[in-house]
């Protein structure tokens, strides 16, 4: 029998003009045959029963403004503790005039899961364009929850963003920065910390008793021996040999076009990739609805779907809300065993 989730997992709204709506109401109607954990909505109630009405899913939408009671209210009905958007939204139709309750929310569920009131922070789709229209100043999601762990308990955070599927577990060691600036960015310090901080987190919210991780190389073939680029040889090879002195298990660096087919994958728990497009394709590639984003290195569980805003199918019935249950799973999976660990 299933043991009782003791507290209920903080969903942030994402963009209200986005797939956020959409895809939180088709994973509470399927709570039940998915066996779902219980969640609450941190957003416009508003904007979610137009949603529903848009999509004709019938759903009971019960406001709280206690994370406590969202567990009891959750099999009957879509917890929501309310944070309005201020305006009118339109699905497909973001405005920068909803940033600012975008933003709340996120702010509230970190807050909600660090005062121990709700066991992890789940978080809808943003549209960083939006937000950067409002003055937020965070490259995206994960600078911003890192800046926020940060400031709640007073130590510094580094961030490591983390796709997690059924096929795949890759990380971007830089993230979201133009291409042309990831060879100034790439450093064996942030090439050694990001492999530490991936170590540590497998084996204690993974449960992976030995990590063996995969480092990709910057350049085509890994550089060549330095016949296209010096930084495979020069700052990933010493950061690698680093790592192998400290025990943990990394490989490479390793052509990144020869990393992900089955054989390869077989080899290693996490690849370690140095610029977002490097993880990010073949993690999406090989488990698009399946897939989580998911961030290391914070003193609480986040995670997100794998997708974006998707304005274009926003209220149009055209959404999936496969990535979002596998993000709500993953989250109730590791904050449990976070729980069980204190």
């Amino acid at each position: 029998m299933a043991i009782p989730f003791s507290r209920p997992l903080a969903l942030s709204q994402g963009d209200p003009a986005g797939i956020g709506p959409d895809i939180t109401l088709m994973a509470w109607l399927r709570r039940r045959e998915l066996g779902l954990p219980p969640f609450f909505l941190i957003g416009d109630p508003d904007v979610l029963a137009l949603r529903a009405r848009q999509l004709n899913l019938s759903v009971s939408i019960r406001e709280t403004d206690e994370a406590s009671k969202a567990a009891g209210i959750f099999a009957d009905a879509l917890p929501v503790m309310t944070i309005p958007v201020g305006i009118e939204v339109v699905a497909g139709q973001p405005h920068a005039a909803t940033a600012k309750g975008t933003i709340a929310s996120i702010e509230k569920a970190v807050s909600l899961v660090i005062d121990g009131e709700a066991l992890a922070v789940v978080t809808n789709p943003i549209a960083k364009a939006v937000l950067y229209e409002a003055g937020f100043r965070f490259p995206g999601h994960t600078e911003f929850l890192a800046d926020l762990a940060a400031r709640a308990t007073g130590r510094p955070v580094t961030p490591v963003m983390m796709l997690s599927g059924p096929k795949l577990r890759a990380i971007p060691v830089t993230i979201h920065i133009p291409v042309r600036d990831v060879p100034q960015a790439l450093t064996g310090e942030l090439i050694t910390e990001t492999c530490r901080i991936a170590h540590e987190d497998l084996k204690q919210r993974f449960g992976i008793g030995a990590p063996r991780l995969a480092v990709a190389g910057l350049n085509p073939h890994a550089g060549e021996g330095g016949a296209i680029g010096t930084e495979d040889e020069d700052v990933i090879r010493p950061a690698i040999e680093r790592l192998r002195d400290e025990g943990i298990d990394a490989i490479g660096p390793l052509p990144a076009d020869t990393m992900f087919h089955d054989e390869a994958r077989a080899r290693y728990d996490v690849a370690i990739c140095m610029y977002h497009d490097q993880a990010l394709i073949p993690a999406k590639a090989l488990g698009f609805d399946d897939s989580v984003n998911l961030t290391l290195g914070l003193p609480f569980v986040r995670t997100s779907p794998d997708h974006g805003t998707a304005f274009g199918i926003a209220g149009k019935g055209l959404a999936r809300e496969h990535s979002l249950v596998a993000a709500l799973k993953l989250a109730a999976q590791l904050g449990r065993s976070a729980e069980s660990r204190r």
